[in-house]
């Protein structure tokens, strides 16, 4: 307790007795017995509520120890069974887990991870992607303040993510990586990377990159063939020694069907090889038979315009040109799409084109915007605008009808940059992002769609767009989120046809190893969504004929089912709303595909290195576990700490305080009254 405190205390008693004394020795004219015990029911009450106002408080110190964490990360992925290890992993985490010496001085916390890390203890080894570097990222931001080090239990094979290797020197903890896997040579061919375009048109050719490596001492050949649907597209004969390990093989392929084709490209197998799984590669081409083309107009110099082309020709399906609006006028009609880039009325001529041909628009406006001209020209919308400008960022309509969205907060976005004031639309529009203005949330439009007769538009009050795609960047390291939003909003603007009740979303093929999911929206008579709906999937196996049924499930928005569970073989789909004449079909491929599968040793470089890195020590499986055991045990950098906490607490409770003080009235106002002193 301080010595102020001590101070306020001792005046506050001073104060009660000199109160007490005044009020029944010197005010009092009645003598009795009894002013004792009444002057002490005074002083009490008084001192109590004294006390209440100064509140006094002291420290109080209390003392704990704090083992080191141990966590134990173990790859959940099938690649260590595929290696033959997924026994030896089980055998050792039992071990690590029963040592009584580990839990007399660590906390153990164990993890399994594959695409992703997971608080469990239950193995088995069925994960088909392989995300080490996230791992180790989120285990070091869980204990990044504590004394906690990592035995890491993999074959060190990651099959996406940042490297683990360079991610290591920022972990503060040390890492002990458990290698499990051969760490033997053998001659091994192996297709390591394959490169195609997604999409090809028909009568071109298209190129495909393929990348096959070899490990071994002996100079051998192979063939490289490319066949489809058990044609031979291409072949070609390679010659590799162990200098000479590495070939890059370019081949043009002839586009010479509409749909989906699906290629195998092979290595032939050398007699004395182990793996032969990863010789081979599937991939799939979708041709077809025209490109969307977009004609973004401008007069200014704008870093949007450069985001903007990125992010639309991120789909190979979409090109799109930047042109003057004195150049544009007479070229529109090569276009399914016309941005207008902050009009001006040097625009007049692009409007009297886009109307003569009745295109669909995507009007952008911002700080360089005549809005004068804008609500001359055109009568869809207006703004009544001041010379004052305004940072605005948007806020998701979760019910916005005609096309699926996936759920992204823009709350975190950079706001956008607008001449002050609110839109007003004379036609019948939908909000896809509303306003919020210094975090208030308004009705006013930031992006929204509206139709004109048959003509669909669209309309963003803002610029600086080029901050979102930097910062979908930033959130998820690759710009997809931003580019997908965008690319939906572009597709429902080039597209005219005719809206309906049921939309499915689905890709043309999909890889093995990847997340496979159908989407789609129901809408009411009005087209307002249904969140009611009862939609179901009914996916054929075209190959085998088997038929199975998935309920779609309700998801922010819209039904989604999970199809990641289906072998690689063509399927066609229904998606029906049950109770309704509505349905829609459609097909899809899973191609053959398991990189899990494409490994035959253990990545024992890069685990000893992340070891020589973080001042950890890297093991084998084959070790025996006690050896691990005693090396973490005998680890001085491993202690128990004892450590203080300490807090300030009040002397005494206010509600007691209050108490005393009713209680002492009480009592005195009774004996008053009981002597005749009142």
């Amino acid at each position: 307790m301080q010595t102020i405190t001590i101070l306020y205390i001792s005046i506050a008693v001073l104060i009660s007795a000199l109160i007490a004394i005044f009020h029944y020795y010197y005010k009092t004219k009645k003598r009795t017995n009894k002013l004792v015990l009444f002057s002490f029911l005074r002083f009490l009450s008084v001192f109590a509520l004294l006390l209440l106002i100064i509140n006094p408080k002291f420290k109080q110190k209390s003392y704990y120890t704090e083992k080191p964490v141990l966590t134990i990360a173990v790859d959940n992925s099938s690649s260590i069974a595929e290696l033959g290890y997924a026994e030896k992993v089980s055998t050792l985490l039992n071990d690590l887990k029963k040592s009584k010496e580990l839990q007399d001085k660590f906390e153990i916390d164990t993890y399994t991870f594959s695409k992703e890390l997971k608080e469990s203890d239950s193995i088995n080894f069925s994960g088909q992607q392989t995300n080490i570097s996230k791992a180790l990222k989120d285990i070091n931001n869980l204990y990044k303040d504590a004394i906690a080090p990592t035995l890491l239990i993999t074959d060190g094979n990651q099959t996406y993510g940042n490297d683990y290797q360079f991610l290591s020197s920022k972990i503060k903890q040390p890492i002990f990586p458990i290698i499990t896997g051969d760490t033997i040579t053998y001659i091994d061919l192996k297709i390591n990377q394959l490169n195609a375009n997604k999409y090809a048109y028909l009568k071109n050719k298209f190129p495909v990159e393929i990348i096959a490596t070899y490990t071994g001492n002996e100079t051998v050949q192979t063939n490289l063939v490319l066949t489809s649907d058990g044609k031979r597209l291409a072949s070609k004969a390679l010659t590799f020694s162990p200098t000479d390990n590495s070939k890059v093989v370019n081949l043009n392929i002839s586009a010479t069907k509409i749909g989906v084709q699906t290629l195998r490209a092979t290595l032939t197998p050398l007699n004395t090889e182990k793996n032969t799984q990863n010789n081979t590669r599937y991939f799939a081409v979708e041709v077809i038979d025209q490109k969307v083309k977009i004609a973004l107009v401008s007069d200014i110099i704008h870093p949007d315009l450069g985001a903007l082309k990125k992010s639309l020709e991120s789909n190979e399906l979409r090109s799109v040109d930047i042109l003057k609006p004195t150049e544009a006028s007479s070229k529109l009609n090569d276009y399914q799409l016309v941005i207008l880039y902050q009009p001006t009325r040097i625009f007049s001529k692009v409007y009297e084109s886009v109307k003569r041909l009745e295109k669909n628009t995507f009007t952008i406006t911002g700080t360089h915007t005549d809005w004068n001209f804008l609500n001359d020209i055109q009568l869809n919308f207006r703004k009544d605008v001041l010379s004052e400008t305004e940072e605005v960022q948007g806020q998701l309509n979760a019910n916005y009808t005609n096309f699926l969205i996936e759920n992204i907060d823009f709350s975190d976005y950079p706001p956008l940059e607008n001449a002050f004031g609110e839109i007003e639309f004379n036609v019948a529009h939908e909000i896809i992002l509303s306003q919020v203005i210094s975090g208030v949330a308004t009705d006013g439009a930031l992006l929204a769609t509206y139709t004109n007769g048959t003509k669909r538009a669209a309309i963003l009050t803002g610029e600086n767009s080029w901050k979102w795609r930097a910062h979908s960047f930033l959130a998820q390291s690759n710009f997809i989120e931003f580019d997908t939003f965008l690319g939906k909003l572009v597709q429902y603007l080039a597209s005219n046809k005719k809206r309906e009740r049921l939309t499915v979303g689905y890709e043309s093929f999909y890889y093995g190893n990847r997340e496979i999911q159908l989407t789609a929206q129901y809408f009411n008579p009005s087209y307002e969504f249904d969140a009611n709906a009862n939609l179901t999937a009914i996916i054929k196996n075209k190959d085998t004929e088997k038929i199975t049924t998935y309920p779609m499930l309700l998801n922010s928005g819209f039904y989604t089912v999970d199809l990641s569970n289906l072998p690689p073989a063509s399927y066609s789909f229904t998606v029906r709303a049950e109770g309704k004449n509505i349905r829609k079909s459609g097909s899809f491929k899973i191609l053959e595909f398991d990189i899990e599968k494409q490994f035959l040793n253990a990545d024992t470089n890069r685990l000893q290195a992340i070891a020589t890195k973080s001042n950890g020590k890297a093991f084998h499986i084959n070790n025996d576990s006690q050896t691990i055991i005693s090396e973490l045990i005998n680890d001085q950098r491993f202690q128990t700490i004892e450590k203080s906490n300490e807090k300030v607490v009040s002397l005494i409770d206010w509600k007691y305080l209050l108490a005393l003080i009713a209680i002492c009235l009480s009592i005195e106002w009774f004996l008053r009254k009981y002597y005749g002193l009142i």
